[in-house]
């Protein structure tokens, strides 16, 4: 028994033959390849014949002392002078190219990569399969070399791409014996060696960020148009486009969050709807993808495998970025951490995939290029992300700017009725200008005309006037200013409030102090990964304040600029350099971000402000400051009628078109003051960014009035 096994088991060169059968073992082994890779077997199955042929070559060369002839000698024109020598034996093609790694790992680590063919069989006598095969193999390095050149220029990572084209061409190589040459690459090279060395090198450099733009775009448009040609993708139970959605029904389905997954949920069955990151085909028979919602993103892959088929595949590959898809997939772990995604130990095996909203194939920006830092050179301007608006919003950091601005007037909503405030609307459209001057927007009122408000200034006097004591508003304030400023806005949210008090406007202070202390705190507390993901692009030195609130007056303010070399009146206002200045010097001496500067000169503040009873040139009004910038004024308001009456007539303003505000305090008003803060400005004050358009959904100023 044991006998007959071990014969069985021998090699087949074992038993004596000659020449002639050990050629047709090696062709039949040969042929054995083609065929193994023709039906698409798997790598191993590739690689295990590939194996098997190299023995048999071997084994040949025992039989016949000689080694098996390499099929590209004798096709030379040196080998065909000799003569036509040589016996006939099948060509061994190259193993399939390996498939890259999910997209793991940094750029710089997937660059280090330098593939070779897997098993590469030696090249085999017969010169048409071997021609044959170098030009299919031509024609996939050049199909792959323009999908090289085309994610280049569209700033993508090409680093896995790449790998592939370099395992083409080392299968050719392998395939051939000759390495791969681009059709016209010799006079190229012809070209190269005749070109002066001391020539200019192209300055890429100098190319304008328009002109970038404009390569990349176009690159864009070719890939897209070259996908369009591709043959179509027909489409399945399992993956297409969804019919329009009607509310034709409700199934009741449950759709996870990305951002609720958890390394606990591996195996199990989910459902997401979510918009389409990025793509990154790796083969036939599989293709990465990013999901994203809102600033969670996870990795997903479609892998050729029961009902999910190679048409499938080719459609995960060619879908457009920012599209919204519903995907079916079981959880995995990844073997390594997807550190490009916010979860980065889970990974979805797609079962299913549907478009629900189709994206533009080329979008004017993209979204990863507004995530950019402004330094960057491919960064997209300002000017051209508010054209866009409603893609730049879509970034991580745009997320959480606005998820911080809605919690600052939640913060400020949430103290203030703890404290006895109740909130309050006021008309926008009023008859006279609120704060006086020539700021304000006249609009058509049937007949005649009418304003739109400066401040709910008035209206909260009268609502204190009207025993409400304690009242906030959060709404649009407009201002006619014709400025540009990286601080100022023709439109913008208002947080005003007002307060009767007993004995002293600085309880009102004591008040605002307490309520922007809250605020801050309370966005550390609640934002702390948000202002972690501005910072992240936007970088910035934390805000620095101080508990209790600093509290300077005018004239101790007005000192420490003089000592810093300004030149400044006593009664002059300050401008944005003196301002900025200032809050240099009180971050530099109390080492705060945020303090209040109190008893301005009464000549620089509005007709209704409280002069100061010990030195009538000042006033009780004072101004809040973030970073060396004013956020907030605000004053006691004079509530006597006669004395109010006198100062609107020092300030040239119309009594008769301020009569009903003249009026409330002719029936008795308590002392009260108050203020009022642009929202977007505390939010661009806090995070450190340097222009307020960045915190404004959709800015209004003199130059842009929409989107």
């Amino acid at each position: 028994f044991f006998f007959f096994f071990f014969c069985n088991k021998l090699p087949v060169f074992k038993k004596k033959m000659g020449k002639e059968e050990a050629t047709a073992a090696v062709v039949a082994q040969g042929d054995k390849v083609r065929q193994l890779k023709t039906e698409n077997a798997s790598a191993e199955e590739v690689q295990a014949a590939v194996a098997e042929l190299n023995r048999l070559k071997q084994e040949y060369e025992k039989v016949t002392g000689e080694p098996y002839p390499n099929p590209n000698k004798g096709n030379s024109k040196k080998d065909k002078k000799k003569g036509k020598g040589g016996d006939a034996a099948a060509p061994a093609p190259a193993a399939p190219a390996p498939v890259p790694a999910a997209d793991n790992k940094s750029k710089k680590d997937k660059g280090a990569a330098n593939p070779t063919p897997v098993a590469a069989a030696q090249p085999a006598a017969s010169a048409a399969p071997a021609a044959a095969a170098g030009d299919t193999l031509a024609a996939k390095i050049a199909e792959q070399g323009n999908k090289v050149r085309e994610m280049k220029a569209a700033g993508q990572d090409v680093a896995a791409e790449v790998a592939v084209l370099k395992t083409l061409k080392a299968n050719y190589k392998a395939a051939t014996g000759q390495d791969y040459a681009p059709p016209g690459d010799s006079t190229k090279k012809d070209a190269k060696k005749d070109k002066p060395t001391d020539a200019p090198k192209k300055d890429d450099s100098a190319k304008s960020r328009e002109q970038i733009k404009q390569e990349r775009l176009a690159a864009r448009a070719a890939g897209q148009k070259a996908k369009q040609q591709e043959e179509p993708v027909v489409h399945s139970e399992f993956f297409g486009r969804a019919p329009l959605l009607q509310s034709q029904a409700r199934p009741g389905r449950a759709y996870w969050q990305i951002g609720d997954l958890q390394t606990t949920d591996v195996g199990a069955k989910v459902l997401l709807r979510a918009r389409v990151h990025t793509t990154r085909p790796v083969s036939a028979k599989q293709s990465f993808i990013v999901l994203r919602q809102r600033q969670t993103t996870l990795q997903a892959l479609a892998f050729a495998s029961g009902h999910v088929t190679k048409d499938m595949v080719k459609f995960v590959a060619g879908l457009n970025k920012e599209s919204i898809v519903d995907v079916e997939g079981t959880l995995t772990a990844p073997p390594e951490a997807v550190t490009s995604c916010t979860q980065q130990n889970l990974e979805l095996s797609i079962s299913s995939i549907f478009v629900v909203a189709a994206a533009e194939p080329v979008l004017p920006i993209q979204v990863e290029d507004c995530a950019r830092p402004e330094s960057d050179t491919l960064s997209v301007g300002q000017n051209e992300r508010l054209n866009y608006r409603i893609l730049d919003l879509r970034t991580p950091a745009n997320q959480s700017i606005f998820k911080l601005q809605s919690g600052v007037c939640k913060l400020f909503r949430e103290f203030l009725l703890s404290r006895g405030f109740m909130e309050i609307h006021s008309p926008k459209i009023i008859s006279a200008a609120s704060e006086g001057g020539a700021n304000v927007f006249k609009v058509k009122y049937f007949d005649g005309e009418a304003f739109l408000a400066q401040s709910p200034q008035l209206y909260k006097q009268m609502a204190i006037a009207s025993d409400f004591d304690r009242v906030f508003e959060i709404a649009p304030v407009f201002r006619a200013e014709n400025s540009s400023t990286h601080r100022h806005l023709t439109e913008f949210v208002g947080l005003d409030f007002e307060m009767a008090f007993h004995e002293h406007y600085h309880e009102v202070l004591e008040v605002i102090g307490e309520l922007f202390v809250s605020i801050f705190k309370g966005l550390q507390k609640e934002f702390a990964e948000d202002i972690a993901v501005v910072g992240k692009q936007f970088p910035k030195e934390p805000f620095k304040f101080l508990e209790p609130t600093l509290r300077l007056e005018w004239q101790e303010g007005i000192a420490m600029l003089r000592d810093a070399g300004v030149d400044i009146g006593d009664f002059a206002d300050l401008d944005t350099t003196q301002e900025k200045l200032l809050g240099a010097l009180v971050k530099q001496k109390y080492d705060t971000d945020f303090y209040i500067l109190d008893k301005f000169p009464l000549c620089v503040r509005p007709f209704y402000t409280m002069p100061d009873p010990n030195n009538p040139a000042y006033s009780n009004s004072y101004d809040i400051m973030m970073r060396g910038e004013e956020i907030l004024s605000g004053a006691q308001r004079i509530h006597d009628p006669e004395f109010l009456r006198t100062r609107a007539t020092l300030h040239n303003i119309n009594m008769e078109d301020m009569k009903a505000y003249l009026d409330c305090f002719k029936y008795g008003a308590p002392p009260h003051a108050g203020g009022g803060v642009g929202m977007e400005r505390v939010v661009m004050l806090f995070l450190g960014l340097n222009n307020i358009r960045k915190t404004s959904l959709f800015p209004r100023d003199p130059f842009r009035i929409t989107p």
